[in-house]
C-alpha cells in the first residue's frame, strides 16, 4: 500500500507533525510512505484561468505542485495535516489543492463534478491555538478540518477518522490519549 503524508504545518516538531508520525507509526515496511512538507513546496499560486477543467491539468509551467500532484494519484492514501489559520487549513497546504484541482475532481459535459480518486481513504490531523472548548464553539480546528474534508470529499476520499489538538499555544504536550488515537487512525487506515 502506498501512503502520502501531506505535512501542513512549517513546525518539524510541532504538534500536527508529532501527531502525523503517531498516524504513520503503525505501517509497517510492506507500506510505501512517502513524507511531503508542503511548506518547502516551490510552487505558483493558482490564477484561477480554470483551464486545467477543460484539459484535465494545470497549465502552469511544472513545479512541485505537478510533482506532488502525481504523487496523490499513485497514493492509495492520505494522511493529512494542518494547523489551523483563521478556522481554515495552512496556505501552503491550500495552495497545493487549489492547483490539484483536476487531479481530486473532473467534470461532467454538463458541469457536475465528478470524483477522480473515489475509494481511497484518509485521515485528517488539524491543531490550534484556541483552547477547548472555544476552538468548536469558534470553528478553528473545525473549520480548517471541513475545509480538507471539502477537498477529500469532491475527490471520492473515505475519511477514516479525524484529529483535532487544541489550545496548543498553552498546552504543547499531546495527551496519551490522543496519541493512541493517532496510532488506532493508521492501523484503521491500512487495516480494510
Amino acid at each position: 500500500m502506498k501512503l502520502l503524508v501531506l505535512n501542513g504545518s512549517p513546525r518539524k516538531r510541532g504538534t500536527v507533525a508529532s501527531l502525523l508520525k503517531q498516524v504513520a507509526a503503525p505501517l509497517t515496511a510492506e507500506h510505501d510512505i512517502e513524507w511531503i512538507d508542503a511548506g518547502k513546496l516551490e510552487m505558483k499560486f493558482c490564477t484561477a484561468c480554470m483551464v486545467c477543467r477543460e484539459k484535465e491539468a494545470c497549465i502552469l509551467p511544472e513545479d512541485d505542485a505537478h510533482r506532488v500532484g502525481k504523487k496523490i494519484q499513485d497514493a492509495d492514501a492520505l494522511i493529512i495535516g494542518t494547523p489551523t489559520h483563521w478556522g481554515n487549513m495552512s496556505a501552503p497546504l491550500k495552495l497545493l489543492f487549489d492547483r490539484n484541482i483536476p487531479v481530486f475532481m473532473g467534470e461532467s459535459p454538463n458541469g457536475i463534478p465528478q470524483p477522480r480518486q473515489k475509494g481511497k481513504r484518509a485521515v485528517i490531523v488539524a491543531a490550534c491555538t484556541t483552547p477547548w472548548p472555544f476552538n468548536f464553539i469558534f470553528p478553528q480546528s473545525r473549520g480548517a478540518i471541513r475545509a480538507v474534508k471539502e477537498v477529500l470529499h469532491y475527490g471520492g476520499y473515505k475519511i477514516v477518522g479525524t484529529i483535532s489538538k487544541p489550545g496548543t499555544k498553552k498546552a504543547k504536550e499531546i495527551p496519551p490519549s490522543l496519541m493512541a488515537k493517532a496510532k488506532r487512525l493508521g492501523e484503521k487506515l491500512v487495516n480494510r
